[in-house]
């Protein structure tokens, strides 16, 4: 058996401008100066506090972190909640998922910096939930690039880090990878530039999700990491 552990934010689904909206209201609410769209983009991947805590000025109280935190929530539950919300999954992702889940050799995986919260409504409204073995939130482990997601994914499956992947388009989900000793590959359509995604560890940089199944095939033919 393998087990694939792929990001959600930018690696499965296009949703950089729900979360670049939600932190720019998060910041005005709470006055503190947003430092850009771009920013917000480097930071995307980690669990929502570190994200917060990193785009906040430095100096700023831990009691102000974490209004801003509070109000990015409160944000981002009414985004989700409203007639004009779109979310979707990068095209291909969904036949791709489909056919891994249909093989008998492999289990899926979700490690993500989303609370389960924000994290289960969007697969219920896409209909992928049911593709998952496990799915691994900032709820249940430390943020990324701590390696406690991917940890708690293969002890809950039995696996070892010899026979896992984790698919991620930001550099912290490359170092979580390396910190868990997982094989990491990047997708180049997601949040982080390829050339900082090979230089944080990745194997490879998949160009779509053609390309991204064939380097999976490839793992799977081989027995062992691509």
């Amino acid at each position: 058996m393998k087990l694939l552990v792929f990001d959600f934010d930018g690696t499965l689904v296009d949703s950089l401008h729900n979360i670049t909206r939600a932190m720019r209201a998060a910041f005005a609410a709470t006055g503190l100066p947003y430092p850009g769209d771009d920013a917000t983009r480097r930071q995307i991947g980690l669990s929502l506090r570190e994200a917060v805590a990193g785009l906040a000025p430095e100096g700023v109280s831990d009691a102000l972190i974490d209004a801003a935190t509070e109000a990015y929530k409160e944000t981002a539950f009414a985004i989700r909640n409203s007639p004009d919300f779109h979310e979707p999954l990068f095209p291909g992702a969904r036949q791709m998922l489909d056919a891994l889940h249909g093989r008998d050799d492999v289990f899926l995986s979700i490690a993500t910096g989303k609370a389960r919260r924000g994290l289960e409504p969007l697969l219920e409204r896409l209909d992928i939930g049911h593709l998952f073995a496990v799915t691994q939130t900032a709820d249940d482990a430390p943020s990324k690039p701590h390696p406690g997601m991917l940890l708690n994914a293969m002890e809950r499956l039995g696996m070892e880090a010899a026979n896992t992947i984790l698919i991620g388009d930001t550099v912290h989900d490359m170092r979580m990878a390396k910190n868990a000793a997982v094989t990491p590959i990047g997708v180049a359509w997601g949040h982080h530039e390829p050339d900082h995604l090979l230089a944080e560890g990745a194997r490879d940089v998949a160009g779509d999700f053609n390309h991204l199944h064939d380097m999976i095939e490839s793992f799977f033919q081989r027995g062992r990491r691509p």
